[in-house]
């Protein structure tokens, strides 16, 4: 489920960690139906990996309000991360 994009949280060498870990893991299959996200310019990946990610609130819409990075976790699979309320 697509719940908004995160843009802050990040260091520099982070990122390069992150980039190589999601290259790995890229594919061109589109994983959202009907959500009007775009599909050209941007990079999906399997859902591998879980992130932890600070936020404010929920919106109505259902989407993060002010989201942050926090880190990757490796102590759970992303089929097992509910979505908090």
């Amino acid at each position: 489920m697509y719940a908004g994009k995160v843009g802050t949280g990040f260091a520099d060498d982070l990122l390069k960690r992150l980039r190589k870990k999601l290259a790995r893991l890229e594919t061109p299959i589109y994983p959202f139906a009907g959500d009007g996200l775009p599909r050209r310019g941007v990079h999906w990946v399997k859902p591998k990996l879980v992130a932890q990610i600070g936020f404010t609130e929920w919106t109505a819409g259902g989407k993060l309000r002010h989201p942050r990075f926090l880190g990757l976790r490796d102590d759970k699979r992303p089929e097992d991360v509910p979505r908090e309320d």
